[in-house]
């Protein structure tokens, strides 16, 4: 699914994003548009410069470990079928990987944080270590760990200048999550981030 062009240019200054950015664990169940989900995957993990790859988050040699799942829930997101989905950062584009709405099935891999289910969306950020481990050895899970928090920290303010809130997760059982999302096993999942509109 082919993506809205995201926006450069916003209302809420970085400041103002910075000093709001809270962590939320209760939210309404009003769905999101396709608009605001653009803006947030683009956020995240998007493409920012013309006919090139450099993304929005800083990656060690520009090798691009990371890959960032959504889980989208039953009405959660207008004109998206709930399911999990993979973001493309080169066209700007969702794949569908399950198609399904798993946020009850991903609260119990998260040692059951019921608030989780909640959140029309969550965000699963995945790193592929052999990608940044081919130039950096083992110093590239750090690398890669490091640009996991940079991804999360966007999300986090592109939420809040957008009107919406989100959660951070990092209990949860590995090989189960990547089971029920039926993601690659290469493809090791470090942070979960439920967003929405506060409760």
């Amino acid at each position: 699914m082919k993506l809205p062009q995201p926006k450069t240019e916003g209302t809420v200054s970085v400041e103002q994003a910075i000093m709001q950015r809270r962590t939320v664990r209760a939210f309404m169940p009003q769905a999101l548009d396709l608009n605001q989900l653009s803006q947030l995957l683009w956020a995240a993990h998007g493409i920012t410069e013309n006919n090139g790859f450099k993304r929005a988050a800083p990656s060690a040699g520009a090798l691009y470990p990371m890959d960032v799942y959504v889980v989208v829930g039953q009405n959660s997101v207008v004109q998206i079928e709930a399911g999990v989905y993979h973001y493309e950062p080169n066209g700007h584009f969702l794949s569908l990987i399950t198609k399904s709405d798993l946020r009850d099935v991903i609260v119990r891999a998260s040692l059951s944080q019921v608030w989780m289910a909640k959140a029309p969306i969550s965000f699963i950020i995945t790193a592929e270590y052999k990608r940044v481990t081919v130039k950096y050895g083992k110093r590239g899970v750090r690398y890669a760990m490091i640009e996991a928090g940079h991804i999360g920290q966007n999300l986090f303010l592109q939420a809040g200048a957008l009107g919406l809130k989100a959660g951070i997760v990092g209990a949860f059982h590995d090989k189960e999550l990547i089971d029920v999302m039926n993601i690659p096993p290469s493809h090791e999942p470090l942070l979960i981030m439920p967003v929405g509109y506060q409760a």
